[in-house]
């Protein structure tokens, strides 16, 4: 085994990784016949200061930056893809705090460890020559939901948004249809196992649906709805749908705006719940190295039912602006700002003092990709 081969095991810690490379190193084979499979990656760091100084070391209500007053790794990812001609595959491949948010493992979760929790994403794609093409995709794969995407580094903000953390899911496992009606028109069907599960708990499917359409090249729409029953089997209960809206607009090479607006709600033996919010966002960029922006939302939750949090009447807005530089392609600094604050007192402070209706943090995080 070369070297090269052996630091790309020892790196990685993956097995399927060490596999792809050890078979690569016994056939004699270049990096140029595997088949088109390509690989990329990787690791996301960041630090953050609450000025509450909560007790609890934890920003409230926030999803994948949740540690504070602490250096911590929120995510490292390797990538796996083979573009569908016309069978193909992708997985994506997960560590961190961030990965144990979306997979719903302690200390965050309550789900026990699996070997599918490092899986972000595993699913066949395949090409069917059925009109302007139909692309079938099956496995576990990250939601059509949200503006926002779990990876840091594709969006604008290093932290996300609250419409991210509570009124939709991270991911699905099912069937994805995909067909390009037009150049500016694409539909997607998905019917799934129901919201962040591998395995269902009751024997109905969640039907997912996601409209893009594009009225002019600088100008996006899209419209993504997912319903179905996400109680145990046997409840009679427990149907719950979100309809969720982008729009994305660019206003010149430097300058883009866009708005992300939902609308949920659950059935339960305690009635129908609900909440709702709404983000927009800007962001300018100086240089192709340097950006500038901001986010600002509005998370209505009347029953505190999304957050968990059983407050009545809860409304929760945060403002964010983040500076980014990027150094080649290879690496991405951020610094932010961040203030969230409720019409009522949720916010951890220190063990001695009450909580109050707002905490502040900055945060300074890190990605080096490949």
């Amino acid at each position: 085994m070369t070297k090269a081969c052996s630091i790309l095991i020892r790196t990685s810690g993956l097995v399927l990784t060490g596999v792809l490379c050890t078979l690569q190193c016994a056939t004699g084979q270049s990096k140029d016949s595997t088949q088109g499979i390509a690989v990329s990656g990787f690791v996301d760091a960041y630090y953050s200061y609450n000025f509450a100084e909560p007790a609890s070391r934890t920003n409230k209500l926030r999803n994948f930056d949740i540690p504070e007053n602490q250096i911590n790794l929120s995510l490292a990812e390797i990538v796996l893809q083979k573009k569908a001609a016309p069978i193909g595959f992708r997985a994506d491949i997960d560590y961190g705090t961030a990965n144990d948010v979306v997979q719903g493992i302690a200390p965050y979760g309550t789900t026990p460890y699996s070997t599918l929790s490092n899986i972000q994403q595993a699913y066949l794609t395949g090409l069917v020559p059925l009109g302007n093409g139909l692309t079938a995709d099956v496995g576990k794969f990250v939601t059509h939901m949200g503006y926002e995407v779990i990876e840091s580094k594709d969006n604008w903000n290093y932290s996300r948004s609250l419409l991210f953390a509570w009124a939709i899911p991270y991911y699905h496992t099912g069937l994805r249809l995909t067909y390009p009606f037009a150049d500016n028109l694409t539909v997607a069907v998905h019917v799934v196992d129901g919201w962040n599960s591998t395995i269902d708990n009751n024997a109905e499917k969640s039907l997912g649906l996601a409209v893009s359409y594009s009225p002019s090249g600088s100008t996006g729409v899209t419209l993504n709805v997912i319903d179905g029953f996400e109680q145990p089997s046997g409840v009679d209960v427990g149907k719950k749908k979100v309809f969720d809206l982008i729009v994305t607009q660019n206003i010149s090479e430097a300058l883009a705006v866009s708005l992300n607006a939902d609308y949920g709600d659950e059935s339960t033996i305690s009635g129908l719940y609900t909440w709702k919010g709404a983000a927009v966002y800007g962001r300018y960029a100086f240089t192709p190295q340097s950006a500038f922006a901001v986010r600002a939302e509005v998370f209505d939750d009347p029953r505190g039912y999304a957050t968990g949090l059983g407050v009545p009447g809860l409304v929760v807005n945060e403002l964010t602006a983040t500076y980014e530089h990027r150094f080649a392609d290879a690496l991405l600094l951020r610094g932010e700002v961040r203030h969230d604050f409720a019409n009522t007192p949720i916010f951890d402070r220190k063990a001695d003092v009450n909580a109050e209706n707002g905490q502040t943090t900055i945060l300074v995080g890190i990605v080096a990709m490949f």
